[in-house]
């Protein structure tokens, strides 16, 4: 139990990070138990210790502790905090990896309803367990998802620019005026480009040559561990998992087709379907359907993507192919609109359409043939810094969150 405090003291001592993720500010509101679902890697532990850090918390009056230690292997993690509470009169937890943790669901629950005074912050890198947990949190936790860097977090974090989040409504009535702005910053399209390499994920900014190497790992865990445990699948269809991703890595979104895929890989149709739904839920793949009503699951996608651009890069140079630089830039549409809190759907004239407005993306010689009889409609340009009337820059999308 010692232990736990030491760690604690030593991950605090080893925090220098400045820039807050987007949803710092939510961590604790007065909810008394939050949850932080997201993807491996995208920063959910250091956001956790920064804030207990910059709130002057300490090992007197809070304590950080990861679920997957081995103690818990013996004690119950009820137990333990019933002991800090009544011995110590610790109050805040915060909870790493708690899906580590078999019956935590269960065990929150039961802390939520025995000791009022007490607040957790938990925190799962298995988007399944979390959000598919065997008992229901709904009533009693605020759960928060947290998704990758955005590019405006990504330069505040390089230091080289800082601002605020612009809504789509700014954005929209004043892409002119907002690319004058940032079209100043010095190599903004080489600050892009990088980006789009290996910017989605927050353990790139001290370390690019690793990169690689830690997002094909975050991969492989999310197979191996994740999707392996939630689902009890065999050990010899997990590689058809990898073959998924590096499928949907090579092809464009419109190309793509469930048969196809399903012959190459020796299984049937309904079998690849429910491993791209289990992706989805994963946080690995992006589905994009039409704009109509009826529950999701129940609609067919028209397109499937994968999560972020950085992915397209990396998995694109596993395999040997070269990236399609038209899905690389309709993935980073998708992920920096979606994770703004917007729903974008399918567009039959443009790509996407979203609050209403369609948006045709492409590079910077596109033209507005698809839409030019579309009413509220956009060129969304690669490879340009400069807005004009119906023409928005594509990294302008990743200012708005």
């Amino acid at each position: 139990m010692t232990q736990f405090k030491q760690i604690y003291v030593r991950l605090m001592n080893g925090m220098d990070i400045k820039t807050h993720r987007y949803l710092y500010s939510k961590l604790l509101p007065d909810e008394r138990v939050v949850g932080i679902a997201g993807q491996r890697g995208v920063g959910k532990t250091t956001m956790m210790l920064q804030y207990l850090l910059e709130n002057g918390y300490n090992t007197q009056n809070s304590l950080y502790f990861s679920a997957d230690h081995i103690y818990f292997s013996e004690y119950r993690l009820y137990d333990y905090i019933e002991k800090k509470f009544l011995e110590e009169g610790i109050e805040l937890f915060f909870i790493d990896e708690i899906h580590r943790y078999t019956g935590w669901s269960q065990e929150l629950k039961n802390i939520y309803d025995s000791f009022p005074k007490i607040k957790i912050v938990f925190s799962g890198s298995s988007m399944l367990d979390l959000v598919k947990g065997e008992y229901d949190m709904s009533r009693r936790a605020l759960l928060l998802h947290l998704e990758g860097v955005s590019f405006r977090e990504y330069l505040s974090m390089k230091n080289i620019f800082k601002t605020d989040p612009f809504t789509m409504e700014e954005l929209l009535s004043d892409s002119v005026g907002i690319s004058e702005k940032l079209s100043t910053i010095p190599m903004m399209s080489g600050h892009f480009k990088d980006y789009l390499k290996y910017g989605y994920y927050p353990f790139s900014i001290n370390n690019v040559e690793s990169f690689s190497a830690k997002l094909l790992s975050i991969i492989d865990k999310t197979i191996q561990i994740d999707i392996a445990g939630f689902y009890n699948l065999k050990t010899q269809n997990l590689s058809l998992f990898k073959q998924i991703l590096l499928f949907l890595a090579t092809n464009p979104p419109g190309e793509f087709n469930v048969h196809n895929l399903a012959q190459s890989l020796k299984i049937d149709d309904k079998t690849v379907v429910n491993y791209l739904e289990i992706l989805i839920e994963t946080g690995l793949v992006t589905p994009l359907f039409y704009n109509s009503g009826g529950h999701k699951m129940l609609r067919k996608p028209v397109k499937y993507y994968l999560n972020n651009s950085s992915l397209y890069f990396t998995l694109a140079m596993e395999s040997g192919h070269e990236i399609e630089i038209g899905t690389l830039r309709e993935s980073f549409f998708l992920s920096m609109v979606k994770n703004a809190g917007l729903t974008p759907h399918y567009s039959s004239k443009g790509d996407f359409e979203v609050k209403g407005f369609t948006f045709e993306v492409g590079g910077k010689n596109k033209k507005r043939k698809q839409i030019k009889d579309v009413e509220r409609s956009f060129v969304v340009k690669d490879d340009v810094l400069l807005a004009q009337k119906g023409e928005i820059p594509l990294y302008l999308f990743g200012f708005l969150y």
